[in-house]
């Protein structure tokens, strides 16, 4: 069932989502883990303080209070017994008793660092003093790097002051608890820290070799972790194996129909060389050269350059070979680039083809020609412009389309059979970057070709 918000709570949720959630699966599922585990161990804390630590204190401070109440009774019932209670007490209960004499009272009342920073430690006991001595004065505070509780208990017949270990008052098995969850929990946390990062790795591993396949690049994969990782790694296998597959079918036909459609060809334009020189046979002779050019387009098209091998491009003398070969043409070329930007890895002669028709283009419909080359964000960017009468905004999508054409602007005297762009979005597509078109600060039209490095 989905709970339906109001739109502006919808929107408060997708904005915490993307900057509080994690991008990552790793750091998601671990989040699912952390924080759990963090809530049972504050959960299961919390109860030990409002449960077994809590009467734990209160009745160990009870003791204490009962055993204090008791010498303070005996002794002032007979002053005689004190020398022997305090003996008593010392061998028998570990606790030191005395009672401070008259002169004595002042320097050891100033003296006194009352524990009021230590209510953790003191507060049972001052709870439970206050019940047994409603009607006296009294006081708690550590001594001896707190290893020491001392009590003072001032009554209508003298001063009295106690000191006894602070374990008689404090449990400390709350930190050993404490200490053996987080230390379990920390252990279990790394663990699985261990164990999802086999898994995840396996699934990024996936993701990069179908990244890989995608730009061409035949990575070798053996599938690995939890089962569906496998499952999913198998199915991409197979997927993978049958698009080749295809592809090779794919090639080998159109080899095929390539040699078929040639032959005729030939033998008509052999035909048409031995007979005599007429405007018809002219005509005829260069609609099957159109018909060359467009078969030619098309296999290259169609094939593309699937059988070249992935290796380190040098982008910036591969754009200086192609710029070199229009330097005799009537338009002007502009080329600059940065010097920092490396050789990327892809299929050099399906790169060279597709940056060839970018700026042939260019040279086609224009006179003046930049070309750049830069690195931004990762990121190999190309860009073309020319002065040339662009194309209209509504139809830059549609000259990506095979064999199409802007007539208006674009006729047969130019060149080409509308292949140019489709090849070249085709090759860029296939090293995972893509192809934008735009208008130029020249005044006519802009081609930026992006590829990751």
């Amino acid at each position: 069932m989905h709970i339906t918000f109001p739109s502006k709570i919808e929107k408060l949720i997708q904005y915490m989502k993307l900057k509080m959630l994690p991008n990552t699966l790793f750091f998601r599922t671990m989040l699912l883990i952390f924080i759990p585990l963090i809530s049972l161990q504050v959960a299961v804390v919390v109860a030990f303080l409002n449960g077994n630590w809590e009467k734990v204190g209160k009745r160990l401070s009870d003791n204490l209070s009962n055993n204090i109440a008791s010498a303070i009774e005996i002794v002032e019932t007979n002053p005689v017994l004190l020398p022997e209670i305090e003996e008593l007490y010392k061998n028998n209960y570990k606790i030191k008793m005395e009672k401070v004499t008259e002169e004595n009272k002042l320097s050891v009342k100033t003296n006194t660092h009352y524990g009021k920073d230590y209510k953790i430690v003191t507060g049972f006991l001052e709870y439970s003093l206050h019940e047994k001595f409603p009607n006296a004065m009294t006081s708690v505070y550590l001594a001896n790097g707190r290893d020491d509780v001392v009590v003072l208990v001032e009554t209508s017949q003298g001063l009295y002051r106690f000191t006894a270990s602070t374990k008689n008052i404090f449990s400390t098995s709350i930190f050993g608890f404490v200490a053996w969850m987080i230390g379990i929990s920390m252990l279990l946390f790394i663990v699985a820290t261990l164990f999802l990062r086999i898994q995840v790795r396996s699934i990024a591993t996936l993701a990069q070799v179908a990244e890989d396949f995608g730009k061409g690049i035949n990575t070798p994969f053996k599938p690995y972790g939890s089962s569906e990782v496998r499952k999913a790694g198998i199915a991409f296998i197979k997927m993978k194996e049958r698009i080749q597959k295809q592809i090779s079918e794919r090639t080998q036909m159109l080899a095929g129909v390539s040699h078929d459609l040639r032959t005729p060809l030939t033998r008509m334009k052999l035909q048409l060389a031995m007979l005599p020189e007429t405007e018809d046979n002219k005509e005829f002779i260069e609609d099957i050269g159109e018909m060359e050019k467009m078969l030619d387009g098309y296999l290259a098209f169609v094939s593309g350059e699937g059988g070249e091998k992935n290796t380190f491009v040098d982008m910036n003398e591969l754009i200086l070979s192609i710029i070199n070969k229009f330097r005799n043409s009537k338009a002007m070329i502009r080329y600059s680039t940065n010097d920092q930007v490396s050789a990327i890895q892809g299929r050099e002669q399906a790169l060279k083809r597709a940056v060839t028709n970018i700026i042939s283009n260019a040279f086609n419909y224009g006179k003046t020609i930049a070309v750049a080359l830069e690195s931004n964000n990762n990121k190999l960017e190309i860009s073309v412009d020319d002065d040339g009468p662009g194309i209209p905004e509504e139809k830059r999508e549609e000259v990506f389309k095979a064999f199409y054409r802007i007539d208006e602007s674009r006729n047969k005297e130019t060149g080409g059979v509308g292949l140019g762009l489709s090849i070249a979005r085709d090759i860029i597509t296939s090293h995972g970057g893509k192809i934008e078109l735009m208008d130029s600060k020249l005044g006519g039209l802009r081609v930026l070709i992006s590829i990751p490095l």
